[in-house]
This record gives structure tokens, C-alpha cells and sequence, in this order.
């Protein structure tokens, strides 16, 4: 087989092997099926596949990424789920832009690492981690987010760390934008343990 030949060969079978994980690929998953990092290469040196990431590939011919720092936190850490600014920022109850994706993980996980985009990590326990988790779908993979009255709660937990002020508006936001569910609000609070903290903001809201 010619040289064009066989790597015509080469990109098919790539390309086979990006569609079989959603159009995006790391360099490791495909150095791992027998692929060379000069074949990897060559096809993003002529625009085949482009960074996402460092070492997340997509194909080039997707459509234009919405949301690239989301999809390439959650296709690093498919097992996070978006939380807090993040999370109000997703939900559109807060006026702050997020400078890092926060995510939370369960409390004996390794804590999110990401060059670009940068991660702020937490770690959760229990049903503080399990409950109140939606999944939708960003640019073709699955994002786990937590819902709008768990991120609430959440938030007034880590209070200090995240500025009062930034709760409080995002409370109000949510009142205003949302439907206003004092009750799923309180079961969260309880759940994170800042029912006695929560409780007097959400009744003046009533």
C-alpha cells in the first residue's frame, strides 16, 4: 500500500475510533489502541481533529462547541457534577462569571486537577453528594449539575468561602426566575446541615 494509502487507512480508522466515543478522543485512549502519537499529529496539523483540551481531540467536523471549558471538565471528570458559582452560573441565578468550573466529588475521590480549564474541587459526603443531581446534555456528553435549590443550599454551606452577598443575590435570583420551592429548599438544607442558617432567608422570601 502506497504511503497515501495507508494513511488514508489510518485516518479511517481513527476517525472510526472518535466516532465510537462521541466524536472526541484522547491521545492516551488512542496511543492505547496501537495509534502513533506522529499519526495523531499529522491529523491535527491538517485540521482533521482539533484541542479541546490538553490531550481531549474532537473532530473538526462537529458542530461549534457551546460550552467548551463545561465538556472538557466533564469529559475529564465524568464522575463530578457541577456545583456552586458554577452551578448558579449554569441555572442563571447569579451575576458573578465563574473563573474556575467547580465541581464536587465524593469525599474519598481525588480532588479535580485541570491545567485549562481551571477546576476548583470539593468533596462532598453522602447524600450531600448524591442527592439533587440532574443530568443534561452540553455539546453531546452528558454534564452532571446540581439542581437549582441543592446548589442554593450548597452555597450557604460554603457561605465563607463563596461570599454571603453572592447567596443572597442568587436566593433572590432564583425566587424571581424560578419557581419558588421553599419546601425542596428546606429538604436540601437539612441534607448539608444548614437548615438553621437557611431557614429565616427563605421565609422572608414567603
Amino acid at each position: 500500500m502506497s504511503d497515501s494509502g495507508s494513511a488514508r487507512s489510518s485516518w479511517a480508522q481513527l476517525q472510526t475510533l472518535f466516532r465510537q466515543h462521541g466524536g472526541q478522543l484522547r491521545l492516551s485512549e488512542a496511543l492505547a489502541r496501537g495509534f502513533s502519537r506522529y499519526q495523531f499529529y499529522q491529523l491535527r496539523d491538517e485540521g482533521l481533529i482539533e484541542p479541546v483540551s490538553r490531550g481531549l481531540y474532537r473532530l473538526a467536523d462537529l458542530p461549534s462547541i457551546e460550552n467548551p471549558d463545561l465538556m472538557a471538565a466533564a469529559t475529564r471528570f465524568p464522575n463530578a457534577v457541577l456545583c456552586l458559582i458554577s452551578a448558579l452560573d449554569w441555572h442563571g441565578i447569579t451575576t458573578q462569571i465563574p473563573h474556575q468550573v467547580h465541581l464536587a466529588v465524593e469525599r474519598n475521590a481525588r480532588l479535580p486537577v485541570l491545567d485549562y480549564p481551571p477546576v476548583a474541587g470539593y468533596r462532598f459526603s453522602g447524600r450531600a453528594f448524591t442527592a439533587g443531581i440532574e443530568q443534561v446534555y452540553v455539546d453531546g456528553i452528558i454534564l452532571n449539575v446540581y439542581s437549582p435549590e441543592k446548589t442554593l443550599a450548597d452555597c450557604f454551606k460554603f457561605r465563607n468561602r463563596i461570599g454571603m452577598d453572592v447567596v443572597l443575590e442568587a436566593l433572590e435570583l432564583y425566587r424571581t426566575r424560578k419557581t419558588f420551592l421553599p419546601g425542596k429548599l428546606m429538604e436540601y438544607a437539612r441534607i448539608c446541615r444548614v437548615a438553621k442558617v437557611m431557614s429565616p432567608y427563605v421565609e422572608a422570601k414567603l
